[in-house]
């Protein structure tokens, strides 16, 4: 295990009717909020109206930023600095899922900077500072709502990129498991599949003796494979709801990745994908997952991904190999399982682009490091899952 330096300095409030804390949360940080959301679903739920009922009975004044979408565009980005700037707002409230809390984050980043918000994606600027950020979170699946990354697209250049800071990290986040039961199956099911893929980027690692975080990573493995059919099967089930929620937000927050050195090459892949495409992005790591656990198995990764088979699927067997194989197929199963496509050809993406994607990928480098991937690896990967094979 590596040394490492962790911080939760998230406040959590879990549970049903867990919105009354929400302005004793705002108030420590002002009354002026900029209150970020995406489409009609907050409304047809009724959070909305209550979120904007708690700002009327303490005096909170408000602005909006709606139609934040699946893949948040830095044009949102910029409108929402604008606003702040203008308003003079003292906090940021994101309700929604992931998309629309990294939308919230880079708001709260760019309202105290001077140039262009897409600077912290090109590495032209560093986020040193924020306005303070809470989250409703709405959708089990990013972790976003507890930890300092952000993910954002521009259709203007094609790209869509990640970028980070401890200052991004949410101040609040209200998980009410309630909020997420009217989230459409097909949503459900890709954000099962993201809280998983952060899973993998964490476990299939090449840094020894991390027993602690592997058992965890398990844990949480088996709890999307046991609850994600049945939150598609019984959307209002608030046991399942509240595991998948907290699930996501443990994923991502810090806790598995500390002491090892964490892999993201399925997760650099997927981004050039869905910068081009749009689709949503634990599909596309449905699809991608499968392709690479099979063209990273070689006889040094093998015990690893034989643990995983073993430890996540129960399968038994002495050989490597063949147990690592064996879960790689019930990975690809359970994705199918979900009702979610198992190749790129299936959901659109056209053979002509895979190079533009590999080269995109790999642009500052190699990926990766439970196996290193040049660009001829990851073209080989994407062509595998374009074809399915």
């Amino acid at each position: 295990m590596l040394n490492f330096d962790i911080h939760f300095p998230t406040r959590i409030h879990f549970g049903r009717g867990k919105i009354e804390e929400l302005a004793r949360e705002i108030l420590v940080y002002g009354r002026r909020v900029l209150l970020v959301y995406g489409g009609g679903s907050i409304k047809r739920s009724g959070l909305y109206e209550q979120v904007v009922n708690i700002f009327d009975d303490f005096g909170i004044t408000h602005l909006e930023l709606s139609g934040v979408q699946p893949n948040p565009r830095i044009s949102s980005v910029r409108q929402g600095v604008e606003l702040c700037k203008e308003h003079e707002i003292e906090l940021v409230l994101a309700v929604g899922g992931g998309s629309t809390i990294d939308c919230a984050k880079i708001i709260a980043a760019g309202a105290g900077y001077e140039g262009d918000a897409w600077d912290f994606f090109t590495r032209r600027a560093r986020i040193n500072y924020a306005l303070p950020l809470g989250c409703i979170l709405t959708l089990a699946a990013t972790g976003s709502e507890m930890n300092g990354n952000a993910v954002i697209s521009n259709k203007e250049t094609e790209q869509k990129l990640g970028t980070g800071s401890t200052v991004l990290i949410p101040r609040f986040s209200i998980l009410d498991p309630e909020y997420s039961f009217s989230v459409p199956p097909e949503q459900t099911a890709a954000g099962t599949v993201d809280i998983m893929s952060h899973v993998f980027e964490q476990y299939f690692s090449p840094t020894p003796g991390t027993f602690i975080q592997d058992r965890l990573a398990e844990a949480m493995l088996k709890t999307c494979i046991h609850y994600g059919p049945i939150a598609l099967a019984e959307p209002d089930n608030y046991e399942a709801r509240a595991n998948l929620m907290w699930t996501g937000s443990l994923a991502l927050n810090g806790l598995l990745g500390a002491g090892k050195r964490t892999d993201w090459a399925t997760h650099d892949i997927e981004h050039e994908i869905s910068a081009l495409y749009d689709i949503t992005h634990g599909l596309g790591l449905a699809i991608l997952t499968p392709y690479w656990m099979h063209y990273v198995m070689d006889e040094v990764t093998a015990p690893r991904l034989a643990d995983y088979a073993r430890q996540v699927w129960s399968i038994e067997g002495t050989e490597d190999l063949i147990v690592a194989r064996a879960g790689i197929k019930k990975t690809a199963e359970f994705f199918r399982s979900l009702h979610l496509a198992g190749s790129l050809s299936e959901i659109g993406v056209e053979s002509d682009r895979l190079i533009e994607m590999a080269e995109k990928a790999t642009a500052h480098g190699t990926l990766g490091s439970f196996k290193k991937l040049e660009f001829s690896d990851v073209l080989k990967i994407l062509t595998n899952a374009f074809n399915g094979k």
